[in-house]
């Protein structure tokens, strides 16, 4: 069968499926979307409004696929050979399924998605199409070369096949069936492998009686029937040919051509027709040109919407539809779902939201900068393939720091050309975001576009003081930072960025500042630390940052041993050692990984401290350095050396240059 969603229905229940969805079809229209399929192959689709679902049938794989409106797969039915053409039942509790592989009908139940029965058709049947006419289930079967129509009469106790519904010989394969609910009793035929073929039956006395015919050579329509549909009430049938730029529609009564529905691809694909009348037409790719649908109202001479499948890599589309079975409307016609086959081998179900609408374009342009509290203008254009009716409004909305949920304004008019243009003062700074929504209406889709405009603010004075301070190891300072006059808001946040720790910048205290503008906070400080502060901004006055680099010195000391005795010389104690005696210096220092220390040493000579050369030492993992000062010892000098941390020098950077205290030496006989 065809892909469709629902045949030979009473008007009752197609009114009754419509009420059922328009609670949950409320609201803000859904996006056309793309979901993959677990699928090797595609037979056909079919929608049950009911329930929310789509049926997609897999041949290759022997199964049929559920999934919900979005594509989401909620259930597969297996063990079904070559899986073809669907039917959903009257209710919509039950999807029949053809399966030619095991010559057998099978029942879905609709609401638990697992097997309801099957119906054997005969041996070497292979039922492939579907479609409920008449009170029975119509089947259309057979191979290359031969091929007829059958029925399945499940009304009674026992179900009821019967064959070679036509007894003409019209069929050289399983013809594609259809039916509709506007006219119970019509069965239309169509032939995909020889010549172009027709058939309309008159089902009502339980068997096929043919009332009208089309076929052979002489029809010169197209090459086959790719696939078919009946309208609504059953009066016309439109067709999708292998030939053509057009699906042409026939007269049900004798099959008569009436009008045409035009397509720019001459490969037609597929045809749904709507519950409503809304015609779609699927077109294959075609010398590089990308898969399309076209959505139709009924008569209509140029598309109400044109879905494209834009998957292209090099200029090649890289996805197709398929012949027959690939297209089905919702019930509702709120969406048209569509069985795409990827050139990677990966099938897709495409959702088209709103089929039946006119898509609606909106584009805004507002400038990049503007002053605050001066006017400015923004406009833009509202596009529709159906143009928009004279007087047509759109709301505008304006979104920044003082209206953070968007505030209305006057409602601006489209002019005929689809432009339209509005002034706004902003009184507030910053990104100010302008909207434009169009609300749409029965045959056109709702639409909406923003831009933003960068709106001036002042600029508030903002410091840290103790930049460039260098402080002792372990001090507790307090940072004050001073904010200058704002429009409203009057909060700091202080953050700071200890060397060397990984954990970077980091809060340490957010408030409001006093009555003088400032805002402090007291940290201890053992490595070199930056404090920033930061203005968030407001309406009126813009964000602003500033900084306050300090030094952090390290604890040092330096401690020697072996001497003899030590005396006062000058104030300053001085050490004694004898000259065959190594002195031992031990240098305690702030312990960070990889760090040295310098040992520095000078001798008094001619009135004046002089070098007397240097060496960096490694501190161990507590910093701890310990150097024994060897060679031979002269006598009658007075010396001094010291422990230096000194910053990159001492194989890093996150404390400030710190040198420890001079130790003064002599040696002697």
């Amino acid at each position: 069968m065809r892909a469709r969603s629902i045949s030979a229905v009473t008007a009752l229940a197609v009114t009754l499926g419509s009420v059922a969805l328009i609670g949950s079809a409320a609201g803000s229209a859904v996006a056309d979307s793309s979901a993959a399929l677990p699928i090797t192959s595609s037979g056909d689709i079919i929608v049950d409004g009911v329930h929310q679902r789509v049926f997609i049938s897999d041949p290759s794989g022997g199964k049929v696929v559920a999934t919900d409106y979005n594509g989401t797969v909620i259930g597969t039915i297996t063990s079904l050979p070559q899986a073809d053409g669907l039917e959903l039942s009257a209710d919509s509790a039950t999807v029949y399924v053809a399966v030619p592989g095991a010559d057998e009908i099978v029942a879905i139940d609709t609401a638990t998605l697992t097997e309801a029965g099957r119906y054997a058709t005969g041996d070497g049947t292979d039922p492939q199409h579907l479609a409920l006419a008449g009170g029975k289930l119509w089947f259309g079967y057979g191979s290359v070369g031969h091929g007829n129509i059958g029925s399945l009469d499940l009304s009674g106790g026992q179900p009821q096949v019967s064959l070679a519904q036509e007894a003409e010989g019209t069929w050289k394969d399983a013809p594609l069936l259809d039916s509709a609910p506007g006219a119970p009793d019509t069965l239309a035929a169509g032939s995909r492998q020889y010549y172009f073929t027709l058939g309309i039956y008159d089902v009502s006395s339980g068997a096929a009686d043919r009332t009208a015919f089309l076929g052979g050579q002489d029809a010169a329509i197209g090459n086959t029937a790719e696939d078919l549909a009946l309208t609504p009430d059953g009066t016309d049938l439109v067709v999708a040919t292998s030939a053509g730029d057009f699906q042409q529609v026939f007269r049900t009564s004798d099959l008569s051509q009436t009008i045409r529905y035009p397509s720019g691809y001459s490969a037609q694909r597929s045809v749904d027709v709507a519950p409503d009348g809304l015609v779609a037409v699927g077109t294959d790719t075609y010398a590089n040109f990308t898969p399309q649908v076209s959505v139709y109202e009924p008569g209509g001479t140029a598309p109400r919407r044109t879905a494209d499948f834009t998957d292209e890599q090099g200029g090649v589309s890289q996805e197709t539809l398929l012949d027959h079975g690939d297209l089905a409307f919702a019930p509702d016609s709120s969406r048209l779902f569509a069985v795409t086959h990827g050139l990677s081998n990966k099938y897709s179900l495409r959702v088209v939201t709103d089929p039946g609408k006119a898509v609606t374009t909106v584009t805004v342009n507002a400038p990049a900068t503007a002053d605050r509290a001066k006017s400015l203008t923004v406009s833009g254009k509202v596009t529709n393939t159906l143009g928009l009716p004279a007087g047509t409004t759109v709301a505008v909305t304006r979104t920044d720091q003082e209206s953070p949920n968007g505030k209305a304004l006057p409602a601006a008019t489209v002019k005929a050309d689809g432009t339209f243009s509005f002034t706004d003062i902003p009184p507030a700074g910053g990104k100010v975001a302008y909207k434009v929504s169009y609300a749409g209406g029965a045959d056109r889709t709702a639409a909406s576009a923003s831009d933003t405009v960068e709106v001036s603010r002042s600029s508030a004075t903002l410091t840290v003081n103790r930049n460039g301070t260098v402080y002792d190891y372990a001090s507790n300072v307090t940072f004050t930072a001073h904010l200058g006059a704002t429009y409203k808001n009057r909060t700091l946040s202080l953050y700071a960025d200890t060397a060397g720790d990984g954990k970077g910048k980091y809060l340490v205290k957010t408030g409001t500042v006093n009555s003088a503008g400032n805002l402090s906070v007291t940290l201890p400080l053992k490595r070199d630390t930056t404090v920033s502060a930061s203005f968030s901004g407001d309406a009126r006055t813009a964000p602003k940052t500033a900084t306050s680099r300090v030094g952090a010195k390290v604890k040092v000391s330096l401690s020697l041993s072996r001497y003899y005795k030590t005396a006062k010389v000058n104030g300053q104690t001085k050490y004694y050692f004898r000259k065959k005696t190594n002195p031992l210096l031990t240098t305690t220092m702030t312990a960070y990984p990889g760090r040295s220390q310098k040992l520095e040493f000078q001798i008094y000579s001619a009135g004046a401290w002089r070098s007397a050369g240097y060496e960096y030492f490694k501190l161990d993992s507590k910093g701890k350095s310990v150097v024994e000062l060897r060679g031979t010892h002269q006598t009658g000098y007075s010396m001094r050396v010291r422990s230096s941390y000194i910053d990159n020098s001492s194989n890093d950077t996150v404390n400030s240059t710190t040198h420890g205290s001079w130790k003064y030496f002599t040696f002697t006989s």
